[in-house]
């Protein structure tokens, strides 16, 4: 009888949270929403999240500021999500080179991607473009791979930062490879860019919507892209798995709130997300820029940064990555 009675309290326990949950989330939002972006403005991850920020102001009425804490290669940003209070008005828009990778580099790694946040959508991903200076003389990736181990540790290849999307990228290719590019870590994307145009650099793995313009003006040549496809915006280039090399990575971007945020809340927002996310116009935009829209539910997402992380991981572990 009393186990009977201890299984009731249980189920009347689950019932009134879940009715609570409904109730909450039929009500939400009721006031501003705040989407925290741990970077500077102006570039994609800022552009995105204002973009979603205010298509989600259009459809429910309410403010959505965006709010850029950059610092600590995103962790500033991430800790006041982390630490907020889980009622959905405060997010988290950020990329898993700041999410995934940069927690890898440190030890003990300043948050779990997972446990330590509430998953609610990937939104966007794009292959990382394997990219030379012109004055290279390789015009394919097989070239570039005979010419780098020719030329062991002699060619260099620029990043934004350690612990990048591209320069984890480009040490995958390493690996894949067999080659010794070595990393030469600038502070930003801009600077990056500039020195491989200049040729401080030979090879940069950055994203097809930076760089390809340059490639189009002839100041860079691009070899290959990271995707299991070809990406649309540069239908010219192929895969590295085409080419022989077992590689894929991208950079997304997605949404998270503070752990334990209401599963009713969660629901509703991913729903909203992926149905911004496809929308013609945003997919549009986001097609242009050389990604792809890969809204999704909280599930798959959180799924997809545990299989990430694993192979980050082993990435950095194997080459000796430290983090600044």
């Amino acid at each position: 009888m009393r186990q009977w009675k201890l299984v009731l309290k249980c189920l009347l326990v689950a019932a009134c949270a879940l009715l609570y949950g409904t109730a909450v989330a039929q009500t939400y939002p009721a006031k501003v929403i705040r989407i925290v972006v741990p970077f500077p403005p102006g570039g994609p991850t800022d552009l995105y999240a204002r973009v979603i920020g205010q298509k989600l102001q259009e459809a429910w009425g309410q403010p959505v500021i965006v709010d850029n804490r950059p610092g600590g290669t995103g962790l500033l940003g991430s800790d006041i999500v982390r630490q907020a209070s889980a009622d959905g008005y405060t997010l988290l828009f950020t990329s898993n080179s700041a999410h995934v990778m940069g927690p890898l580099l440190r030890e003990p790694r300043s948050f779990d991607p997972v446990r330590d946040f509430t998953p609610v959508s990937m939104v966007i991903r794009y292959p990382m473009y394997i990219l030379v200076n012109a004055g290279v003389p390789a015009r394919s990736l097989g070239e570039l791979i005979a010419l780098a181990k020719a030329r062991p540790a002699q060619l260099n290849y620029s990043s934004v930062g350690t612990g990048s999307g591209g320069h984890l990228a480009c040490e995958l290719l390493n690996v894949a490879a067999g080659t010794q590019i070595v990393h030469v870590p600038y502070k930003g994307a801009a600077p990056a860019q500039t020195a491989l145009v200049a040729g401080e650099a030979q090879v940069m793995c950055d994203s097809v919507g930076n760089s390809h313009p340059l490639v189009v003006a002839g100041k860079l040549r691009g070899l290959a892209v990271t995707g299991a496809q070809r990406s649309p915006a540069v239908p010219d280039v192929p895969t590295l798995m085409e080419l022989g090399l077992p590689v894929e990575a991208y950079i997304w971007l997605g949404v998270l709130g503070p752990p334990a945020m209401p599963a009713a809340i969660t629901a509703k927002l991913s729903a909203e997300i992926v149905r911004i996310m496809n929308l013609p116009d945003v997919r549009e935009r986001v097609l242009k820029g050389g990604s792809e829209v890969v809204a999704s539910v909280p599930e798959k997402f959180a799924g997809d940064m545990r299989a990430e992380s694993d192979i980050w991981a082993r990435v950095i572990r194997e080459k000796g990555i430290k983090g600044d």
